[in-house]
This record gives C-alpha cells, sequence and structure tokens, in this order.
C-alpha cells in the first residue's frame, strides 16, 4: 500500500469522525433544551402550583391514596423517574453494545421524551398527577438517551481530544438553552400581547422545549453512524436481565472504575439537585418571580458556555481530576452561599447563579470525558450506562433529600444547605482515586496529562 493511499485513508477517516463529532453536538443542542426550560425553570414552579390547586385544606395531595405536601411532589416526581431509569439503562446499553445498533435505540428514547415533552402543554387546572407521569417519562426517556448519546465519545474523538470534544458538546447544550429562554422570557414576560394568560404561555413553553429536542434530533441520528460489534451467537441473544447481570460482573473486574462512578455519584447527585430545585427554592424561599428565575438560569446558561471552555483549557494544564477537584471546591462555596441570600433580592440570586455557570458545565464535561478513559473497550454503552446511571438514573437520594427534608422542616433554606454534603464526600471519594492505573487497568493508552 503506497504512502499516498495511507494518507488518503487517514485524512478520510479524520474528516469522517469530524463530520460525527459536529452531529453529535447536535444532540446536546437539542435535548438540553428540556433540561434547562423544562426541568429547570418552568416545570417546578408551575407542577408545584398545581399541586398546591389541587391540595386539601392541609395542603397535601395524595397520589393513589399516599399523603404528600404539595411542596414535595415535584421533588418526588423526579426521584421517581430516576428510578425508572435504572431500570432502562442497563438493558438499553447492553442491546447497544451487543448489536452496535445505537442509533434506532437513541431514537426511541429521544422521541418517546420529545413526545412526552409536548404534551405537557395540557398540565393545567389540578392535573397535577398527569404532570407528574409525564415528567417521569421525559425524564427517564431523556436519560436513557443521553447514556446512548455519551457512549458514542470513546468512538468518535481519541484520547487526546475528548476534554476539548466532551466540552464542546456541554458548550452547545447551553447555547442552545440559552436562545430558547431568551424566547421563552420573551414570550412569558409581554404574554398578554401575544393573547396568553401567564399560564397559557407557561404550557407553550414546556411544549415548544419538546418540539425543540424533536426536530434537532434529526441530525445526529443522520451524522452518527453505528458500529457493528463482533460478539458470540449466545451472547447476542442472551435476555436483556442476563446481560445486565454479566455487565455488572465485568464492572467489578476494574474496582478503580467503580471507585471513580462512586465519587461521581456522589457528587454529581449534588448537582443534579442544585439543577432542578433551584428554580423551587428562588419562587419559595426567596420569593422571586419568575421572570427574575428566568432571566438567573439564561446568566447559568450563558457562563456555563464560557465556562465549560475555559475549564477545558485548564485540563489541559492541570488535568482533568485536578481541574474537577477544583470546582467542586467552589460548587461547595457557592452553594453554602445560598443559605444566607436575603428574600426579594435579586442581585444576590444572580450572583449565586453566576457562580453556579462558571463551574456547572466545565464539571460535567470533565467528568463525560475522564470516564471515557476509564470504559474497557468494546463496552462503551454498557459502561456509560451505569455513568448516566449516576448522572441521572442514581441522582434520585438528592431530590429526596431536598424532599424530606423540606417536608419536616418546612424550609427551603435547610433543604438547599443539605445538598453541600454530597460535594464535600463527592471530593474526598475522587482525590483518592488513582486515575492513571485506573485507566491503564482498563487497558487503555493513558494520555500525559490526565
Amino acid at each position: 500500500m503506497s504512502t499516498d493511499t495511507v494518507r488518503t485513508g487517514a485524512a478520510d477517516e479524520a474528516a469522517g469522525l469530524l463530520r460525527e463529532q459536529r452531529g453529535w453536538y447536535v444532540y446536546d443542542w437539542a435535548c438540553s433544551v428540556y433540561s434547562t426550560s423544562v426541568l429547570t425553570v418552568f416545570l417546578g414552579p408551575y407542577l408545584t402550583s398545581v399541586a398546591e390547586h389541587a391540595a386539601d385544606g392541609d395542603g397535601y395531595v395524595h397520589p393513589l391514596g399516599i399523603p404528600v405536601r404539595a411542596g414535595s411532589f415535584f421533588a418526588y416526581s423526579v426521584s421517581l423517574s430516576v428510578i425508572v431509569a435504572v431500570v432502562l439503562m442497563p438493558l438499553a446499553g447492553s442491546a447497544a453494545d451487543r448489536t452496535g445498533r445505537k442509533k434506532p435505540l437513541l431514537a426511541a428514547a429521544a422521541y418517546t421524551g420529545a413526545a412526552a415533552t409536548t404534551a405537557m402543554f395540557f398540565l393545567d387546572g389540578d392535573r397535577y398527577l398527569l404532570g407528574g407521569v409525564l415528567l417521569v417519562v421525559a425524564n427517564a426517556a431523556q436519560s436513557v438517551g443521553m447514556m446512548l448519546y455519551n457512549s458514542y465519545l470513546p468512538q468518535i474523538a481519541p484520547p487526546e481530544q475528548r476534554d476539548a470534544v466532551s466540552s464542546r458538546g456541554w458548550a452547545f447544550g447551553y447555547a442552545a438553552g440559552s436562545l430558547v429562554l431568551v424566547a421563552d422570557l420573551v414570550l412569558y414576560s409581554a404574554h398578554d400581547s401575544f393573547g396568553l394568560s401567564e399560564t397559557a404561555a407557561v404550557r407553550v413553553c414546556l411544549a415548544s422545549a419538546g418540539l425543540w429536542w424533536g426536530a434537532f434530533t434529526l441530525v445526529p441520528l443522520r451524522r452518527l453512524r453505528d458500529r457493528r460489534t463482533r460478539v458470540a451467537h449466545a451472547t447476542a441473544t442472551a435476555p436483556g436481565l442476563r446481560q445486565l447481570a454479566a455487565t455488572v460482573r465485568d464492572m467489578r473486574r476494574h474496582p478503580l472504575t467503580l471507585a471513580f462512578l462512586l465519587a461521581y455519584l456522589v457528587y454529581n447527585d449534588g448537582i443534579q439537585t442544585v439543577i432542578t430545585q433551584a428554580s423551587v427554592y428562588g419562587s419559595e424561599e426567596l420569593g422571586l418571580g419568575q421572570s427574575t428565575l428566568i432571566g438567573a438560569v439564561l446568566l447559568v446558561q450563558v457562563l456555563a458556555v464560557a465556562g465549560a471552555l475555559a475549564m477545558g483549557r485548564l485540563a489541559r494544564t492541570y488535568g482533568a481530576r485536578r481541574t474537577i477537584l477544583g470546582s467542586l471546591v467552589a460548587w461547595t462555596l457557592t452553594l453554602a452561599a445560598g443559605w444566607f441570600l436575603p428574600a426579594r433580592a435579586p442581585v444576590w440570586f444572580f450572583a449565586l447563579a453566576a457562580g453556579i455557570g462558571l463551574v456547572l458545565g466545565g464539571s460535567q464535561a470533565l467528568s463525560r470525558s475522564l470516564f471515557s478513559h476509564l470504559v474497557p473497550p468494546g463496552k462503551e454503552a454498557e459502561y456509560f450506562s451505569a455513568y448516566e446511571m449516576s448522572d441521572r438514573g442514581m441522582s434520585w437520594l438528592g431530590p429526596l433529600l431536598f424532599g424530606v427534608t423540606y417536608q419536616l422542616t418546612g424550609s427551603y433554606r435547610s433543604a438547599i444547605f443539605s445538598l453541600v454534603a454530597f460535594f464535600v464526600l463527592g471530593f474526598v471519594l475522587l482525590a483518592r482515586v488513582p486515575v492513571r492505573r485506573a485507566i491503564a487497568e482498563a487497558g487503555n493508552p493513558v494520555p500525559e496529562r490526565i
């Protein structure tokens, strides 16, 4: 084979990977609007108000006959959704690795979530149960979709590019969230000019996030390509639960990878709970209006783009692990400051939002790229199902703790402060993981700086 032929083949391969990377970024652009507009801004306060409208004289609703304080219903629904995701993700991950066909599974998850989100347009009156069901379906579907999406990273980016590629993906997602939040803010603030009531404007914002998710998912489905895997016939036809058990047994052979997952499970539980509960804290405890909350989340989105890219650059100098540890210190200080925020003081809430935005995207992006080095070759979807369980599927302790703390104390300040423990413990656990040895034991080349 001539040198020119080898060079041409390498150039074609590089061009193909670049095309896939660009398509991969767009899925973050598509689904992050759900996380931003629905889960972070509108659904928490709105579903809480719907539940309060349906509550009895003591402030309780009774789903399936269980007494639940209306203010805790949203947090409990988030917890239930991620428990459902725990069941689904390993099955989808093992199926993807057995068949090599991730795209059909990604399409099914994305369009199930998009349909449930679009159906939130019909959430009004006292239909809090409808809202809870749609939240469970949409959140579980997004978790499955993100697991499949993340599992492409080791396949579309060589080790030296993963921090940068992962950071760009998060940046795309936060950029999309910023763009749609601007439109949401215009619609919500001027709803009278559009002939809409305040609740109708919220419902339109919720539904439009589902339409956005579905429309832009078409791009990655066209650009990403499936990679066939060579598996034994018995493995390829094994039932899903047997595959799940095999995945768990296989992961026990890589205890350092499991140690990283435990650390990530803990600190990311805190991150995910802040994302889902911050707007409830702002509206219910601090007495801030919806426009203020939208503006604060928009600030988070804009700064998260810069933060993700900046932390990606820091990782080139200091390594991903050290950069993540630094971000956990910043998370701890920022969240602790939230306890002292005065009510009805938007300026201080914006300052808190700025602190969150600067570390949010980078801590998530670098965690994803660092984990990609710890995955044994050929096990991407199965291992990323465990990662996504840590990311979303196992992040039920934070919302549960938040909801229980509020139910026991009646104070959202106590609920938000309780989350500091996740970042402190996560820091300790991550600091104890020998990352270089973990990468080598997974059978991957160890980058010069990690």
